[in-house]
């Protein structure tokens, strides 16, 4: 009993020490850690901040005592894999893909905009049409593999997912789109699932072919004693068989532009629900995964064919979904029934208060940065917004919050920021 309870106590430690994709742990965004300072600036509780090269917007992620940040490099025509030591801040190696073609972006999601993901053996990184490419802990690359060119006017933002003796990429948007599947030990590709170009409806200047496409990272979930890979496309929601590439089941109801990623959560009735949401103000859905085939009368929950503006993905606590959009309104819906129950601006020492960060939950509190830089926390409450804090960094920033082992870590378009309780 004592040698299992110490086992279980070191994997307790070790998901709290880690935050290896986007989206932590579990891919919700949650940290499960105590001691979380709620209160810093540029001066208080700060264990140290580093300068970077260029702006970005990835998140940054953590194993162990490494820090990793996917940077551009415009001027030098690289991509590049920035390591830094946790404790301290300095930059450990440096992993460089040259590329020195132009590919198109829009001036707000610079290059190598896609968060990495880290298992303790390897780093994986995603760079657009510069490719797919893993090192070593250590810096040492052991595999790149070229995937074709990404072409979009916006450019390009999921990030890969290790899962099990895999990595899986939402390759595109763009006239070349796809949901691939390869070999985490090797880049070789074991299945790879075409997504149909398509177009959506004209916009101001923006032609057809821009107002399509998903930036969505895939979600792996446990249902039905299977494995459901899930994501979010235009038009449709899809699960697929991550061991195949087969499609499980799908389900109506997506807009023809994606930001967000696909949430899994719980009800207050203890049912598994995927919340789906477009973004760009298109419909938002609930979905029941498991099903088999086209889902959208049986399993789908409820549907709305016109939402906030978001790019943002939420977070879900006791059957309660908390989104930020874009404009910086936070809005907490019943995850069971999509009825919204408060919505509220988020206060701010900047005239910016637009948000594309994805906020995450420590302790029952809501952190997240708006695009100046301020972190706003508040408690995650159904009943009525309640702030506990607003600490200014003063630097724009499209990045979300990281927890790990005590440290809060802030990716701004200036610095790597390292925020410890004093």
């Amino acid at each position: 009993m004592l040698r299992f309870s110490l086992f279980l106590a070191s994997i307790l430690c070790l998901q709290a020490a880690n935050w290896p994709s986007w989206r932590g742990v579990d891919f919700n965004g949650i940290s499960v850690e105590t001691g979380i300072p709620t209160k810093w600036s540029k001066t208080e509780n700060v264990k140290w901040h580093v300068d970077l090269p260029e702006p970005g917007n990835s998140t940054p992620i953590v194993w162990g005592d490494s820090i990793f940040v996917t940077q551009p490099k415009k001027a030098t025509g690289q991509r590049v894999l920035l390591c830094f030591d946790r404790k301290t801040g300095k930059l450990r190696w440096e992993g460089v893909v040259p590329f020195t073609e132009q590919e198109p972006t829009h001036p707000t999601n610079p290059y190598a905009s896609a968060s990495a993901a880290a298992d303790g053996e390897r780093v994986i990184a995603w760079f657009g049409s510069a490719g797919l490419v893993s090192w070593d802990r250590n810096g040492k690359q052991l595999w790149k593999t070229d995937l074709g060119r990404q072409r979009h006017t916006w450019g390009y933002a999921s990030s890969p997912v290790i899962h099990g003796d895999r990595v899986f990429l939402n390759f595109g948007p763009g006239d070349r789109a796809f949901l691939a599947a390869l070999d985490k030990r090797t880049g070789k590709t074991l299945w790879q699932v075409d997504i149909p170009a398509g177009k959506g409806a004209k916009f101001g200047n923006w032609t057809p072919e821009d107002m399509y496409g998903s930036w969505s990272t895939p979600l792996v979930v446990k249902a039905g004693g299977r494995e459901e890979l899930v994501v979010t496309h235009p038009k449709v929601v899809t699960a697929y068989d991550p061991a195949t590439g087969k499609v499980l089941w799908t389900c109506d109801g997506m807009g023809d532009l994606v930001y967000p990623s696909p949430l899994l959560g719980t009800t207050s009735s203890g049912d598994s629900v995927i919340f789906a949401p477009s973004g760009f103000g298109g419909p938002v859905l609930a979905v029941k995964p498991g099903g088999s085939g086209d889902v959208t009368a049986t399993h789908r929950l409820w549907h709305q064919p016109k939402s906030k503006n978001t790019i943002g993905t939420g977070i879900v606590k006791d059957g309660y979904l908390y989104v930020i959009d874009n404009s910086g309104i936070a809005n907490c819906l019943n995850l069971a029934t999509g009825e919204t129950t408060w919505t509220q601006r988020l206060p701010t020492k900047s005239e910016d208060n637009g948000v594309w960060s994805s906020p995450v939950l420590n302790q029952g509190r809501i952190f997240v940065m708006n695009k100046s830089g301020h972190t706003v926390v508040f408690q995650a409450s159904p009943k009525q917004f309640e702030l506990l804090g607003v600490n200014a960094l003063d630097e724009p920033t499209n990045s979300s919050v990281v927890i790990s082992d005590g440290d809060v870590i802030l990716r701004t378009h200036q610095a790597l920021w390292c925020i410890r309780a004093r």
